[in-house]
């Protein structure tokens, strides 16, 4: 089935992980093998060759720079300028596999549309890479779409900054990550918007962007819900009532995303599944974690919302955590291939595998890109 995964941070794991996402799995498993600067060394899930194999033609990847003055308690860059010229740099590095073709930006409905259907339509071969053939003697291996996001905004110095990066094909902001951000209070923080943070959000709606919801904090989400009148989503957000913590969203919130037309992604970090689970510590098997907890997700908030129309997949895979934090049962991107039996298995039609998989994400897209 076709996949679209509503959160991928590939240009982070392509320039800070090192990761040249272009080889195999197991090729940079290999050459991560003795390095130990990060506890996700080695446990990668994420590369072009598994999201083709597992059929995710298409992703919202980000762009992520936090900055992290004097004395904020996480790290980042010393100053917003710094973060910009990080992303930037990220940004370089989607054009670069733009160029060789192993990615392809998503910026408008049209172009959505061409897209799918050029992954709908194209064969596979017999190892189930799906291919466009342009003559019997010429093929090409599929690009891969991307839908650009920003994963807190910290990075944006100005709001011309905004506007700047929209032109560049920027569609998405998540206002705020960990902690407090300069426009946000994000996951274990608390407060309101900042002032910049409300100048942001009326820049987000008369440029028509998509407001991510997804790291607010309670009182920054209900006060930005207030303030930006225009599309929201929440790209990788699972449900509070079954993994307490402040990243989740309790069923007010997640009542208030579907009210206001928007969905809500399905994250694969075991912090985010399952109770109780405690950082640096915890380990999947200690919870027999495998992937059918993360359908119990979707279950609550179909059931919520009284439809699957409202619920997708968003899995951060490799957002900063490898197979030491993933489902036991999930060695690859290509594991999200499971779901929809697992789904079917709980009264779960066709119709409805396909919104969840790929379909509600891509109607949202439908009707909120530019033409």
């Amino acid at each position: 089935m076709f996949i679209l995964d509503a959160h991928l941070d590939l240009a982070m794991n392509a320039l800070e992980w090192n990761r040249d996402l272009t080889w195999p799995l197991e090729r940079i498993r290999r050459w991560e093998l003795n390095k130990t600067d990060t506890k996700d060394r080695g446990n990668n899930t994420v590369c072009f060759p598994e999201m083709r194999r597992a059929n995710v033609g298409l992703c919202v990847a980000t762009q992520i720079a936090r900055h992290a003055p004097y004395f904020h308690r996480l790290p980042g860059w010393n100053s917003p300028a710094q973060a910009w010229a990080q992303t930037q740099g990220q940004l370089a590095w989607y054009r670069a596999m733009e160029e060789a073709g192993e990615l392809v930006s998503i910026r408008t409905r049209t172009q959505l549309d061409q897209h799918f259907n050029l992954w709908s339509k194209s064969p596979p071969l017999d190892d189930g890479t799906p291919y466009v053939v342009y003559s019997r003697k010429q093929a090409a291996r599929l690009p891969i779409g991307y839908i650009l996001s920003l994963e807190g905004a910290d990075s944006m110095i100005t709001l011309g900054h905004v506007e700047r990066s929209y032109a560049d094909g920027l569609r998405a902001i998540g206002p705020a990550h960990y902690g407090t951000g300069v426009y946000a209070h994000g996951t274990d923080a608390s407060g309101p918007l900042t002032a910049k943070g409300r100048e942001l959000l009326k820049e987000m709606d008369r440029l028509g962007m998509i407001l991510d919801t997804t790291h607010l904090c309670d009182e920054a989400f209900w006060e930005a819900l207030d303030i930006f009148k225009g599309p929201l989503w929440a790209s990788h957000q699972n449900c509070r009532v079954l993994a307490p913590w402040n990243r989740q969203f309790a069923d007010d919130q997640i009542r208030a995303v579907i009210e206001r037309g928007g969905v809500l992604g399905m994250a694969f970090d075991a912090i985010m599944m399952v109770p109780g689970w405690v950082h640096n510590k915890s380990k999947p098997a200690d919870f027999q974690l495998k992937i059918e907890r993360i359908c119990d997700h979707i279950d609550h908030i179909c059931q919520l919302a009284g439809n699957a129309r409202h619920v997708g997949i968003g899995t951060d895979l490799d957002g900063g955590f490898g197979t030491e934090q993933t489902p036991m049962d999930l060695n690859s991107i290509y594991d999200l291939q499971s779901i929809p039996a697992l789904l079917r298995k709980r009264g779960y039609k066709v119709g409805d595998l396909e919104d969840i998989m790929h379909g509600n994400f891509l109607s949202f897209l439908r009707k909120h890109l530019p033409a």
